[in-house]
């Protein structure tokens, strides 16, 4: 029985990428190894988005390979995901002791092409064609996990791939191709699935998540095939909550502002990515909005949901970025007050425009805008977590907490981590408690003062 070990490198929809990978090979047979060095193939699954994240996979198959050649050790190697797909064969030359290279139509047929591999039909595989279809193909989880193991009470669930957005920094539509959706059938199916399991939350996965079905489903009523697909899925039994990510702020309509005061199980939390505050820039990057209509849908999601978290993405130096529009970007993330804000340093991704443009930002400058722009961002999201010292909170109890196992932690329905003192008993429990303290963004919580033990919680409480 051969094992195998996949290590990703990226966002959420690589992780759940990797996990229907990994699902798919122990139905054929496959175990999964816990550690790299000791399974007979290793597997990286690698994001694109950013430099960084190539350059990590790319070093890690390179010290695998020197490892194995100073042991005499035979390991598949292989790629998985966007930078498979855009790169393909360059990777075999790059390294020769990589043996497969598997794009992003074709996760699932990664045990097809393992077996051709081990059984000595094929030597090397490379396979970044086109497949129609490939978006309903990532659906099989492992059992009884979901982003946090064995036991987890959370789950992703892609509902689409590819992206028709084309911003002039990213390199998604060239990797993941263009959008294809799957039915809401389909995707609720998979929720009842995962519910049965004792999957309690499920987060929505697509590259503009908002998109969903554009082009493809109707409006009915007045509201979009994503809206529709949030309002399927609340109605399946045994889920408490949904989360979606990533959308676009071109996504972002009454309808779906309005749903975040009409379904319960529709957490107050708004990933909503910004890229910048300047207008010009905006221009530049496709994003396809303007600074006032960004600051509209924060508003008209407060209004509903005045305790909404709210998180974004920005990016510091893209080309020609000037000290001005620099400020309109702290300027806006001062007057939003994030809760957290994910700020990338621009990364230049070949066949992309911004590549190409001129003005290139100087490292030591983008260093210097990052840096200053994280504090601002930082301190003013620490006041909202400090303003919920004394507050009564709900947390979905997710399992012991990823920095003291002996401690759990849970994630209140406005997206902020709550550690606690509890036991296994806990997990997947709704309950309340108050907050005691805060640092380091993440709170800390006693369960004992507001008597959780009586108080399992029926209705959503923001927190």
């Amino acid at each position: 029985m051969p094992s195998v070990f996949i290590k990703t490198y990226g966002c959420q929809m690589n992780e759940r990428d990797s996990e229907a990978v990994a699902a798919q090979l122990v139905e054929r047979g496959y175990s999964l190894a816990p550690l790299e060095s000791g399974a007979d193939i290793v597997l990286l699954n690698t994001c694109s988005v950013r430099d960084l994240a190539e350059q990590k996979a790319i070093g890690k198959m390179t010290t695998l390979a020197g490892v194995n050649r100073k042991k005499g050790r035979h390991q598949v190697l292989g790629y998985l995901g966007c930078m498979a797909q855009s790169r393909g064969e360059e990777l075999l030359k790059q390294n020769p002791a990589v043996d497969l290279v598997v794009g992003t139509q074709k996760f699932h047929r990664a045990g097809e092409y393992l077996d051709d591999i081990l059984s000595g039909r094929r030597a090397k595989v490379v396979e970044i064609d086109e497949e129609p279809d490939s978006q309903s193909a990532i659906r099989e989880h492992l059992p009884q996990t979901g982003k946090g193991g064995v036991g987890a009470v959370t789950a992703f669930v892609s509902i689409m791939q590819g992206c028709n957005q084309h911003c002039t920094f990213c390199i998604v539509p060239a990797t993941r191709g263009s959008e294809r959706s799957r039915t809401i059938e389909d995707i609720v199916g998979e929720c009842r699935t995962l519910a049965e399991r004792g999957i309690r939350e499920v987060t929505l996965l697509g590259q503009i998540v908002t998109s969903y079905g554009k082009r493809v489903f109707p409006i009915r009523e007045g509201r979009s095939p994503f809206v529709q697909l949030i309002e399927a899925v609340q109605q399946v039994d045994g889920l408490d909550r949904i989360r979606f990510t990533s959308p676009h702020p071109k996504g972002y309509g009454d309808d779906l502002v309005e749903a975040y005061g009409r379904l319960p199980k529709l957490v107050e939390s708004a990933h909503l990515p910004l890229q910048s505050g300047s207008d010009r820039l905006l221009r530049l990057m496709h994003r396809g909005y303007t600074r006032v209509r960004y600051l509209e849908i924060i508003s008209k999601l407060r209004a509903v949901q005045p305790e909404m978290g709210i998180s974004t993405d920005i990016i510091v130096g893209f080309p020609g970025e000037t000290e001005a529009d620099f400020e309109s970007t702290l300027s806006l993330c001062q007057e939003v007050g994030f809760d957290q804000a994910y700020v990338y340093k621009y990364s230049r991704r070949r066949d992309t425009p911004a590549a190409e443009m001129p003005d290139q930002i100087p490292e030591e400058v983008i260093e210097e805008r990052h840096r200053r722009l994280l504090g601002a961002i930082d301190e003013l999201a620490m006041l909202k977590y400090d303003a919920l010292v004394g507050q009564r909170v709900e947390i979905l109890v997710e399992g012991p907490s990823h920095r003291n196992r002996a401690r759990y932690e849970g994630r209140t329905r406005s997206n902020k981590i709550v550690v606690f003192e509890g036991t296994e008993r806990h997990r997947g429990q709704l309950m309340q408690l108050r907050i005691e303290r805060a640092r380091n963004f993440t709170l800390y919580g006693d369960p004992a003062i507001v008597g959780f033990e009586s108080e399992l919680v029926t209705e959503p409480t923001p927190a």
